[in-house]
């Protein structure tokens, strides 16, 4: 695989950072708690396209396909953008690749509406607080069903617009098979993974900012030789959490065996669990070395290290993860 950003994914990147820049900064983050969810951002998000972005242009969509939605959960996550972009995504996908001609489609791909995927069926749901579709595998069968928004995420450290919610009821589609669920399953890995990747980066941005600006004795504490190796490796785990994802959005796009002959969905699995211990790896070492201030609410450590954790447990357990690995990696054996 190439592992430059081809034109389309070098624009999507600059699209979405300057995007994020002007319009979701620490304070918007902040503001958006509990919920989890801005309006606002969801309403720039959807003038730029971004929310129909990865549907076929057939059904209006922008037509973009996993190895540049990739690039967008990577730049969402690294801002820490109050939105269910990843979800929405996943379930938007499915529902056009599947239906088509459902009713909310038109609406999910212009951002005007919002739909959430569930990792784990039905229970506690990302998105789900603030969407009015919740795709999902329900038995044997990828199923769509209405949601009436919450208006309130349950709790959660991560303050994301979680909510509970069932596959079951009147207002429900089948949309396809259990293959086609593990399909969009393998979509939620890869792009949650970028997003942690993402959230990675901006982590270690804090931390090596912070250390060069806190002064002990007179001189920086990033001086510090200690401190240094703390930080040493870290760049190189956020560079390694973002290829992985890149290279299984590449294989489940491509279909594709990688050079060490993992399948793609085994390759998804990898990633979401690298760029999950990745990100809490980073957001460890970003709160310790804020000290005290790591822990107060004006310091962004604590919203990185909060999101770390709870963007990498939504699906549940990742040991359960480990283990359905090892199955896939048998498979490939």
């Amino acid at each position: 695989m190439d592992l430059d950003l081809s034109d389309e994914q070098d624009a999507t990147r600059d699209l979405l950072r300057r995007l994020f820049a002007k319009e979701v900064d620490a304070s918007v983050v902040r503001g958006a708690e509990r919920l989890g969810h801005s309006p606002a951002v969801w309403s720039t998000l959807a003038d730029a396209g971004i929310p129909g972005m990865g549907a076929p242009a057939s059904v209006g969509g922008g037509g973009a396909d996993l190895t540049v939605l990739v690039v967008a959960a990577y730049e969402a996550g690294r801002a820490m953008a109050p939105a269910p972009l990843v979800e929405h995504l996943v379930a938007t996908r499915a529902i056009a690749a599947h239906a088509p001609s459902h009713p909310r489609l038109p609406a999910l791909v212009a951002g005007s509406a919002i739909a959430a995927w569930a990792p784990a069926g039905s229970g506690l749901v990302p998105g789900a607080a603030v969407a009015e579709v919740v795709v999902g595998v329900d038995g044997a069968s990828l199923v769509a069903v209405g949601n009436l928004p919450a208006g309130a995420s349950g709790p959660n450290h991560a303050s994301a617009p979680l909510a509970r919610c069932t596959l079951a009821g009147p207002d429900r589609a089948v949309l396809g098979d259990a293959a086609a669920g593990a399909a969009a399953a393998d979509e939620w890995r890869v792009l949650t993974a970028a997003a942690l990747a993402g959230l990675s980066e901006r982590a270690l941005e804090v931390v090596v900012s912070y250390v060069k600006e806190r002064h002990q004795f007179g001189v920086p504490i990033g001086s510090f030789q200690a401190l240094q190796h703390g930080l040493a490796d870290l760049p190189g785990q956020v560079d390694g959490a973002w290829l992985l994802a890149h290279e299984a959005a590449w294989a489940l796009t491509t279909g594709a065996r990688t050079v060490t002959g993992a399948s793609p969905r085994a390759v998804a699995a990898m990633a979401l669990l690298f760029a999950g211990e990745v990100a809490r790896a980073v957001t460890a070492k970003c709160v310790q070395y804020h000290g005290g201030y790591g822990v107060a609410e004006e310091y962004d450590a604590q919203l990185l290290y909060r999101r770390a954790r709870g963007w990498s447990l939504v699906a549940g357990d990742p040991g359960d993860e480990l283990d359905r690995l090892a199955g896939l990696l048998l498979e490939d054996a």
